[in-house]
């Protein structure tokens, strides 16, 4: 399934940089305003912060909400207390568009997360044009270099990266990239089933003045009080909050308001 995303993947930016050539994007990008601290906004009070983010539909759950509204779901994020907001904008896995993306950057003050499979220097362009103030970069999908370039890509243009990974072979290519912020992904990619232990293996072996996201499978406040006894700094939550009758009272919930 990975490597089916990832070649559609390529075709699709194929498309986009034949549609808006990379000169036009770069020059999008240089126009956007200043981006915002994702970090900062994870470790500002030193409880577990929450990236709330917004997804329709996955690979491994279908439809996930069908009243779907990003700009209205980034507001009741904003105002029930996430610290971040990760939008999906894969279109074809994840029913994700880059203008929820832009919308919501005009709808909330909230740093903004760009969620998708980076393939390309072309979408960290696209990504800052867009209002994104960090990208998600997938270490399963990137090899070494890539990955290194690609989060020099993004610090260039002010961005933070959040680096994605599963084991201990793509943490120690997301140090050695310089990663400020590691997102442990819970999901292992292959098979779609989601493990807490994950996080729990991984979050020790993560050197200091690293901001350590938990990623995928947390689904009540419990998890997220025990997720902090193993360090982690914040935790990106999805469709638990996108499957809520009341999206801001789950929020509230997970994060102890």
């Amino acid at each position: 399934m990975l490597n089916t995303i990832i070649a559609a993947k390529l075709e699709e930016v194929r498309e986009h940089s034949r549609r808006m050539p990379l000169a036009s994007v770069r020059r999008a990008a240089d126009a956007a305003p200043p981006p915002r601290s994702l970090a900062a906004a994870l470790t500002r009070d030193g409880s577990v912060a929450l990236i709330a983010e917004i997804k329709r539909r996955s690979p491994s759950a279908g439809l996930i909400r069908s009243d779907f509204d990003p700009v209205h779901i980034a507001q009741v994020y904003e105002r029930a207390g996430a610290a971040a907001v990760s939008v999906l904008t894969d279109t074809r896995w994840f029913g994700g568009r880059g203008e929820y993306l832009a919308r919501a950057r005009r709808a909330v003050a909230l740093p903004l997360l760009r969620k998708d499979f980076i393939v390309s220097d072309y979408q960290i362009y696209e990504a800052r044009a867009l209002g994104a103030d960090a990208v998600l970069l997938i270490a399963a999908v990137l090899d070494a270099v890539t990955l290194h370039c690609f989060h020099q890509s993004a610090v260039d243009l002010g961005m933070e990266c959040l680096v994605e990974v599963h084991n201990r072979d793509e943490l120690d290519r997301a140090v050695r990239c310089g990663a400020l912020m590691i997102g442990i992904n819970n999901r292992d990619l292959s098979t779609f089933k989601t493990d807490l232990a994950t996080t729990f293996d991984l979050a020790a072996q993560l050197p200091p003045g690293i901001v350590k996201v938990s990623e995928s499978g947390i689904r009540s406040r419990r998890d997220i009080v025990q997720l902090q006894t193993y360090g982690i700094d914040a935790v990106l939550v999805g469709e638990t909050l996108m499957r809520a009758p009341d999206i801001g009272a789950r929020v509230r919930e997970l994060t102890g308001g």
